[in-house]
């Protein structure tokens, strides 16, 4: 293969796929309901930066946001720091993500090493989240407590999030490979009132039993009042023996009605955190209105998503990934969920997935790019991935030649 030389031009759309693309939707909807011509992207760009407050009006109308109250201004204070956005709106991100009416249509693919396959539908998504949302109000969460979870990516971790959100609770995740300082040092910080944990995990093919980790979260989190426990692990493997853990399968048990708590715009979503080389993890706070309004624009108008799609980023709790791939549900699409090495069995296991999947989105890293090129990867020719329409790479720089395999 032939090193690619600086400034050429590998790939470009055909015309046909640049009028297919929902940027280009969006476009000509600005030209008929807001009588606005853009020539290229960087007249569109310039105007989205000029006029700000057109610009966002402009995306919220057009991606429909379900919101309890409309807001009464788009921009109420033109300043950094202090601006403030939407005033008067209240709205909730988990509505506007579980909107969909598709009932019987996949909402969540989930693999895992261990986990060959498991699909959720919509309806079953949306009465689990209303079961655990109905059992976090029983225990006495309410709008603004935080939730934290000690969990994988897997469906549990989702329709928690999203019962977590649906009350106005906050959300923060930490992946079970962190150690326990490292989860201490995040979670002691935000106060956490309820730990949701597994009790281990599996990675390139070893079982990692973490409920000596889950003890010590229970005992260094003072702030926690209740723990639930997921078996992620089969338990003739490990032992758990933890006491005073309500069992996930409780949070299930009584029916209840979707309903969502409408908060503010700027009402905190959920709490990431900085990577801690520079001292202790920083939180970050993101919020309802905020996020959803980026997650639309990324998904939908970006990326191009729509309910057509299946989404896969390879990511763990504890990266932004994850929460970026739930942006996924807004678009009424499908979300991929992998547990576990890209590598075991051996480095087609994420193209298998996307064989498997249908996979129209993938998302991973620009090292596993580069070791499937090094290892001299074929996956076209093993792999039907004929529904694949983009693949995004993030985490690290592509190499020119990393970007010419992707495209061969």
């Amino acid at each position: 293969m032939k090193s690619l030389t600086d400034g050429q031009i590998i790939w470009e759309p055909t015309m046909e796929q640049i009028e297919q693309t929902v940027l280009t939707q969006y476009v000509k909807w600005l030209k008929e309901k807001k009588g606005l011509t853009f020539h290229d992207y960087h007249e569109l760009w310039k105007w989205s930066v000029d006029e700000l407050e057109e610009f966002w009006a402009s995306l919220w109308e057009y991606c429909d946001v379900k919101a309890a109250r409309k807001y009464d201004r788009v921009l109420a204070e033109q300043s950094m720091p202090g601006a403030k956005w939407f005033e008067g709106a209240r709205l909730n991100y988990a509505e506007n993500a579980l909107l969909n009416d598709q009932e019987e249509k996949t909402a969540i693919f989930f693999r895992s090493e261990h986990i060959r396959k498991q699909e959720v539908s919509w309806k079953e998504l949306k009465e689990k989240v209303a079961s655990v949302a109905h059992s976090l109000r029983k225990l006495g969460v309410k709008s603004g407590d935080r939730v934290v979870a000690y969990m994988p990516n897997i469906p549990e971790a989702v329709i928690a999030f999203l019962a977590t959100a649906s009350i106005g609770a906050i959300w923060s995740s930490c992946s079970p490979d962190f150690g326990a300082r490292s989860v201490i040092d995040r979670f002691k910080q935000v106060e956490p009132v309820v730990l949701l944990a597994v009790d281990g995990y599996q990675y390139n093919g070893n079982v990692y039993d973490k409920t000596s980790v889950v003890s010590q979260l229970i005992q260094e989190l003072v702030t926690v009042k209740h723990t639930v426990l997921v078996p992620y692990i089969e338990k003739k493997i490990l032992e758990v023996n933890l006491e005073d853990v309500i069992p996930w399968d409780d949070l299930l048990e009584e029916k209840a009605e979707l309903s969502f708590e409408s908060v503010p715009f700027d009402h905190p979503l959920w709490i990431l955190y900085s990577s801690g080389t520079t001292g202790m993890p920083k939180p970050i706070v993101q919020g309802h209105g905020g996020i959803l309004l980026e997650h639309f624009k990324s998904t939908k108008i970006h990326q191009g998503m729509t309910s057509g799609d299946t989404v896969f980023w390879f990511t763990t709790t504890g990266w932004m990934m994850w929460n970026l791939l739930m942006g996924g549900l807004l678009n009424e699409g499908t979300i991929v969920l992998y547990d576990g090495s890209p590598s075991f069995p051996n480095m087609d296991a994420l193209w298998e997935l996307a064989e498997d999947t249908g996979m129209t989105f993938f998302g991973t890293s620009a090292p596993f790019l580069t070791n499937s090129m090094k290892l001299g990867n074929k996956p076209m020719g093993k792999y039907d991935l004929s529904k694949l329409k983009s693949l995004f790479s993030t985490g690290a720089p592509l190499s020119g030649d990393g970007y010419k395999w992707v495209y061969e």
